[in-house]
């Protein structure tokens, strides 16, 4: 076997070991996407009253929600507070809007 093809060998798995170890590094340090934790804090639309309970809308998902007081209508936003099962404790957002 010559030796240039061996070098050429030798070279091709480095690159290709670089390049995995590169991908497997950037993927450990990326934030998690998805679960719990993620949502907190996200805001979400009510798509079904809360009288407290009903459903919102988080990111195209419909998720079963309670309000934490009161009633929330329909378009309304909210924060996510709390995920608990399949639920979401969630609380009115506050409005930025100021009266005149």
């Amino acid at each position: 076997m010559p030796v240039w093809l061996i070098v050429v060998f030798v070279i091709i798995v480095v690159v290709v070991l670089y390049f995995v170890v590169l991908w497997s590094v950037r993927a450990h340090q990326r934030k998690v996407a998805a679960g719990r934790e993620e949502l907190i804090g996200r805001t979400a639309v009510v798509e079904i009253a809360l009288e407290p309970k009903g459903v919102v809308l988080v990111e195209g998902e419909r998720w079963t929600a309670i309000a934490d007081t009161g009633n929330i209508e329909v378009e309304e936003e909210v924060i996510i507070t709390k995920v608990d099962g399949l639920k979401l404790m969630v609380t009115r957002k506050e409005s930025k809007e100021v009266n005149k």
